[in-house]
C-alpha cells in the first residue's frame, strides 16, 4: 500500500453552510495528518466579452459599454472591497474555529480569493499550491442532487490529478 501523506489541503469555500461543514472534515484530517490548510473562495466572473460579442454586434456592445462606464468602473471598486471583506470573513472564521476548541489546532497557510470558473479555478490553484488533497462541500438540493454530486464538486472531481473529499451536509 502507498504511504499516504497530507501536507497541504486546499479547502473549497463558497461560504454555504455546505462549505462549513465541508471545512470541518479539512480541519479534522489536518489534525490527523499535521497538515496546513489553504482556504479558497472563488467569485464566478461574467462570462466576458468575446461571449457578449457572440450575442450582439461590436458597436451595440461599445455603445452599451460607453453608457454604463461609470456604473462598471463602480462595480469593479465594489469587488475589490468585496475581495478585502470575504478575506476577512475567512481569516476571522479561522480563527474562531482555532479559538474554539483545543483539538482544532490547524494551520492556515493562506487564504486566497479569486474570481473566475469556481471548478477550473480550484483545481488550478490546489496545483499551483502544491496541495495534497482537495475537499470541497456540496449541496443536496434536489431529488437529482441527492442522486448526483454539485456540478461545481463533479468537475473537480472529474478533472482534478489531486484526490478530492467531497462532503454533503448530514440529512
Amino acid at each position: 500500500m502507498p504511504d499516504i501523506r497530507i501536507q497541504k489541503i486546499l479547502c473549497a469555500t463558497d461560504l454555504s453552510e455546505s462549505s462549513v461543514h465541508a471545512f470541518a472534515y479539512a480541519v479534522s484530517l489536518a489534525n490527523v495528518y499535521g497538515a496546513g490548510i489553504t482556504i479558497l473562495h472563488v467569485m464566478a466572473e461574467f462570462p466576458g466579452e468575446k461571449f457578449i460579442l457572440n450575442m450582439i454586434h461590436t458597436d451595440t456592445w461599445k455603445e452599451i459599454k460607453k453608457r454604463h462606464y461609470s456604473e462598471a468602473r463602480d462595480d469593479l471598486i465594489r469587488k475589490k472591497r468585496d475581495h478585502v471583506a470575504i478575506k476577512e470573513v475567512l481569516e476571522v472564521f479561522s480563527e474562531a474555529v482555532k479559538n474554539g476548541e483545543p483539538y482544532h489546532a490547524f494551520v492556515t497557510d493562506e487564504i486566497i480569493i479569486k474570481s473566475g470558473p469556481p471548478p477550473e479555478m480550484i483545481v488550478e490553484t490546489a496545483k499551483k499550491q502544491g496541495c495534497d488533497l482537495i475537499v470541497v462541500g456540496t449541496h443536496g438540493q434536489s431529488a437529482l442532487a441527492d442522486v448526483l454530486i454539485g456540478s461545481t464538486a463533479r468537475w473537480v472531481v472529474r478533472n482534478s490529478p489531486i484526490p478530492v473529499l467531497v462532503v454533503r451536509l448530514p440529512q
